[in-house]
């Protein structure tokens, strides 16, 4: 454990403090009611004049791409859709993708939809420019080193901030292994949060997606390599989310609501692209490849069990979080602010019909699990407390249902 710790340790020290030597430039953000017909003109600043949109049935089905079409009718721009993205991107998804990219010679591409169709977009970019579907290659950090085709983002959910990161999970079509790559030639060129695009969401993925966002913020918020900027814009995100979530799951319809939910899991996003997420997520990853689960309601159901896992190592930074929220009061001790802020994050579970444990999880099947979870957390996640992989047994055990 000793040598893990330090080991861990001097990888995180090493990458937060050369950080800075990268080009962390953000997307150009186009933020408006109706805004989704601004993307054509933006794409014709840029003299793309052929794209590949890569999405989902359930988008197309839905109509939501009509306005868009429309637009890029109207600025000559020839556009080929890919609608096969999967719940969670599958390799196999890319592979199909790129295909359809290559053999229309596209010059961009719009990830249109969760963050599934966001990634599996990133994805498509990778395999464009590297000439390859195989992404097992990139795992990891930093090793994609070419810029992608022109990339830009339109998320149709309030939740993973892909349009803010410089990261992509993908799920390998043949060994369900599901990994990140990350890179700052993931960042998106451009990014457009249209909240006209959330009202249709049904309140089970508008409860997933923003409980997703909010385990961004609250991971980057309390990792060791968090800055200035990532805690101002946790901490920003969490107000929206306390104030905004529940409202938009009750009503879907309210645009304000929405609207306050999409910049929280933009600022989200942004936060965890510098501080990194965690323990949460290695342990939801394994848990979405293994038994094809949503993500938002995977994180959303381990989080406050991790969150007490980690005790008094967090309890100020929870307290700070948990005044933001509204949840706390004046004269309670940082102890009980961090409890009440865990238990505000039960409720709303319980409120939007989440869930606490997990009916698919076998007892034979968590060794395999904390294998992938330790694999991913270690060396690379700033977390408070670093888990063993008998950590990750004991916490994937304590998520089984009674």
């Amino acid at each position: 454990m000793m040598l893990l710790k330090i080991y861990s340790r001097t990888y995180q020290w090493i990458m937060k403090n050369t950080a800075h030597l990268l080009n962390w430039q953000p997307p150009a953000v186009i933020n408006c009611v109706g805004c989704i017909e601004k993307l054509a003109p933006k794409l014709n600043e840029n003299n793309i004049k052929k794209v590949l949109i890569v999405t989902d049935e359930g988008i197309v089905r839905a109509g939501l791409l009509k306005r868009m079409l429309n637009s890029l009718n109207e600025e000559n721009i020839i556009y080929f859709i890919y609608k096969g993205t999967a719940a969670n991107p599958t390799s196999k998804n890319i592979a199909e993708a790129v295909q359809v990219y290559k053999e229309q010679n596209c010059e961009g591409i719009i990830g249109f939809g969760g963050g599934s169709a966001i990634d599996c977009a990133k994805g498509t970019g990778i395999a464009a420019v590297k000439n390859t579907s195989d992404l097992r290659r990139f795992k990891g950090v930093l090793k994609v080193r070419k810029d992608l085709p022109y990339f830009a983002a339109v998320p149709t959910t309030a939740g993973t901030g892909s349009e803010a990161t410089i990261a992509a999970v993908i799920t390998d079509h043949d060994t369900d292994e599901k990994y990140a790559v990350i890179d700052t030639k993931l960042m998106p060129n451009a990014a457009v949060l249209d909240p006209e695009l959330l009202l249709g969401l049904p309140k089970d993925m508008t409860a997933y997606s923003g409980m997703d966002a909010l385990t961004h913020a609250v991971e980057a918020y309390i990792n060791r390599s968090n800055t200035k900027q990532t805690k101002m814009l946790s901490e920003e995100a969490v107000e929206l989310i306390y104030k905004n979530l529940y409202q938009s799951y009750t009503d879907g319809q309210d645009i304000k609501a929405r609207t306050n939910m999409q910049r929280a899991s933009y600022f989200a996003g942004k936060a965890f692209t510098r501080a990194y997420v965690g323990n949460v997520h290695a342990m939801g990853h394994a848990l979405g490849a293994k038994y094809n689960l949503q993500h938002g309601q995977t994180v959303a159901k381990i989080l406050p069990y991790i969150l007490e896992e980690y005790g008094e190592t967090v309890h100020d930074k929870l307290a700070h979080l948990g005044d933001i929220a509204n949840v706390t009061d004046e004269k309670d001790s940082n102890a009980v602010k961090a409890e009440k802020f865990i238990n505000s994050i039960k409720e709303l579970n319980n409120k939007m019909d989440i869930g606490e444990n997990f009916p698919e999880l076998r007892h034979r099947d968590i060794n395999d699990l904390a294998d992938s979870a330790y694999s991913e957390a270690n060396p690379l996640y700033p977390v408070p407390v670093i888990f063993t992989k008998a950590d990750f047994i004991r916490m994937y055990k304590k998520l089984m249902s009674v």
